[in-house]
């Protein structure tokens, strides 16, 4: 069915807010957890292992369902999906703030995983459903830059709000938020691209395999999802012992430089999505901006492995701009596979990087664990072999992109 052309304007307010309200929610409970730890330590007794236990179940959840939903996007459209899937994440945060012990935490922690899985991926779907020709870069650095002020909430404001409330507290005030974005999603997103009709579930799969067993999707994943699920690993949670055991920061000085990390996370999607605009009005795709942001995304942790904390700003700064520019590569599959199997390109991606992210969360969190502390503190030298080890992992998928692009050029 043909549907008249939304002008930006609507789409803005209609598409774009609704949508990013919910990936909004997403990465602050992806985040939130960097500040409540100590308060989750004393009151729990989680170690540091537990901590990235707790962390991991958020993500294993939201990797898990990353297949079933490209699937469901592509059926039944995201404002269904969407919508119903926030209303899990509103009960496991709920549930979160009544726990008690490390297993209930992990449960809700896994339900809100699992109630956020879609919040990036519903909305991308939803660009390549509203989205006018050539500008879906744009349009997902827009709702990309609510989740950098997801990251800016999560830092010192998610800090303050638990020094009045407390982190149940906390919890609770958002479980009833993100009720509310569940219905304002529901009911202000104009129905489209919601047919259940003429899709079996074997016509489903075979897309999901299609873009499996594309070589231009494995030429890219690799690179995207190491990169990207550092990213994640670090920032949403890593970054913080390394400023207070490395950099030698107190508490608040810790909040303050995810502050600044949030602000240039947001300015890293927005500057990123509008580069991405700029270049493909002159006949270049997104990948080009990606590729520029990931080389210096590279240079910076370079240097934070080999302990330069008299840069500890500006490196951090420059990790949170340039990290989550890989996201660009949605848009170049999205339109590579086209709007139908944008559901799926998306999530196929989203699954690995996702996995990838909870792997390195837990996997750092045990390497560390397994550290002898010094005075109350994990020495220097741990954080740079085990981020040595990951940046090194980050450089061997560059090697592959570089070198399954230039195999591709021979086709």
């Amino acid at each position: 069915m043909n549907h008249p052309q939304l002008s930006l304007g609507r789409i803005a307010t209609t598409v774009l807010l609704p949508f990013g309200c919910g990936y909004f929610l997403s990465y602050l409970f992806r985040a939130v957890n960097a500040v409540v730890a100590p308060d989750l330590i004393c009151d729990v007794g989680l170690t540091t292992e537990g901590l990235g236990l707790l962390t991991v179940a958020y993500l294993i959840a939201f990797a898990a369902f990353q297949p079933p939903l490209g699937i469901l996007l592509d059926k039944y459209g995201p404002r269904r999906v969407q919508a119903a899937l926030l209303l899990v994440a509103a009960a496991g945060a709920a549930l979160f703030g009544f726990a008690q012990n490390e297993t209930i935490l992990v449960l809700a922690r896994g339900m809100i995983g699992l109630g956020f899985a879609g919040g990036l991926m519903a909305s991308f779907k939803a660009v390549a459903i509203f989205a006018p020709a050539g500008r879906i870069p744009l349009l997902n650095s827009w709702v990309m830059a609510f989740g950098g002020v997801g990251v800016l909430a999560a830092s010192y404001p998610a800090y303050v709000t638990a020094e009045i409330l407390g982190w149940r507290g906390l919890f609770f005030m958002l479980a009833v938020v993100t009720a509310l974005a569940a219905c304002f999603i529901f009911l202000a997103v104009p129905r489209r691209g919601e047919s259940e009709e003429g899709t079996t579930l074997g016509q489903a799969l075979g897309g999901l395999a299609q873009v499996y067993s594309s070589f231009e999707f494995w030429r890219i994943a690799p690179y995207v999802v190491v990169t990207g699920g550092a990213h994640i690993a670090l920032q949403t949670l890593w970054a913080a012992p390394w400023l207070a055991d490395v950099a030698g920061l107190d508490r608040d000085g810790v909040a303050t430089v995810l502050t600044g990390m949030a602000v240039a996370f947001l300015a890293g999607i927005l500057g990123g999505g509008a580069a991405a605009d700029f270049a493909r009005r002159r006949g270049k795709g997104p990948l080009l901006v990606m590729h520029f942001a990931l080389a210096a995304f590279l240079v910076c942790q370079f240097f934070i492995v080999m302990g330069y904390v008299e840069w500890t700003w500006a490196l951090w700064l420059a990790f949170a701009l340039t990290g989550q520019l890989g996201v660009l590569a949605n848009a170049h599959l999205a339109e590579h596979f086209g709007p139908a199997l944008a559901g799926r390109s998306n999530t196929a991606l989203n699954l690995l990087l996702f996995a990838m992210a909870a792997g390195l969360q837990f996997g750092i969190g045990s390497a560390l664990e397994s550290w002898p502390m010094e005075d109350g503190q994990r020495p220097a030298e741990a954080y740079a072999v085990i981020f040595g080890a990951v940046l090194a992992m980050q450089c061997v998928a560059a090697l592959w992109y570089w070198v399954a692009t230039g195999v591709r050029k021979l086709r």
